[in-house]
């Protein structure tokens, strides 16, 4: 199987992208199968945090270039595009939005639309041996994958700027010093770390987790007295549910709070 779906403890679930699904994810023969993968994981009650990873020397290297190139001579490139970016588009979207909680495990290589996955992340945990890469301008193409409004909000614009227009490769350490990974732990431990922060990014309660995330990305495009009605909106809604109550009730009775 080229991607494989392991549910860890019952909570966390590990998509792992392997052989030509990590080094040709962005085809139309792997891509709807990640998506499913990740759908999947997304959709399911029982899972609260979500590790995605790649297997050997790639997390996720992007398009198959012979499709490409077969697109082109057919003419029909216009349509391969429109259906990648028909299924990547709207699972980062997905991602985004949901209560769960979303860490990118970047084991190797991540280009393009892996790229795009990964951002779309809450987190990213990166190995040494990882490196990012959009890719699109020696391909004569302008980037997609949501890769130009999530990487500005992680490493600002003109550092973005410089990224996609000079076709940058950064490195992990880079990766980091920029502000697009969190953390590089070494190979062998990237897995375990990745999983311990999904389930502790996870163990709030889901409407905490999902408007959390929403709140987060709509802020730059509110005006502030806008933000703050639009967080009252969502708190007055956080009062009605069952992870409120359980959270007061556990801080009266002087224990940690136990979430569904």
């Amino acid at each position: 199987m080229p991607v494989l779906t392991e549910i860890l403890d019952g909570s966390i679930a590990l998509v792992t992208m392997s052989g030509k699904s990590a080094t040709q994810s962005f085809s139309m023969e792997f891509l709807p199968e990640i998506a499913a993968a990740i759908d999947s994981a997304l959709s399911d009650k029982s899972v609260k945090g979500l590790v995605i990873t790649g297997d050997g020397k790639f997390f996720s290297a992007g398009a198959d270039i012979n499709a490409f190139a077969e697109a082109i001579e057919q003419n029909e490139a216009p349509k391969l595009i429109r259906e990648l970016t028909g299924v990547l588009h709207p699972l980062i979207s997905r991602m985004r939005q949901s209560s769960t909680i979303c860490v990118a495990a970047i084991n190797g290589a991540c280009a393009g639309g892996g790229l795009g996955l990964a951002l779309a992340c809450d987190v990213r945990i990166a190995s040494p041996q990882a490196k990012i890469a959009a890719s699109y301008s020696g391909m004569g193409l302008s980037p997609d994958g949501g890769t130009t409004w999530l990487l500005p909000r992680l490493v600002g614009n003109q550092v973005s700027r410089r990224f996609f227009f000079e076709n940058a490769i950064w490195d992990a350490q880079e990766s980091l010093n920029n502000g697009a990974v969190d953390e590089v732990v070494e190979q062998s431990n990237l897995l375990d770390r990745a999983i311990d922060v999904a389930r502790l990014w996870s163990s709030w309660g889901p409407h905490t987790k999902e408007a959390t995330k929403h709140l987060l990305d709509v802020q730059t495009h509110h005006d502030f007295e806008t933000h703050l009605k639009h967080e009252r909106t969502l708190i007055e809604a956080a009062g009605t549910t069952d992870a409120f109550k359980e959270g007061v009730s556990a801080f009266i009775e002087k224990r940690k709070p136990k979430f569904d």
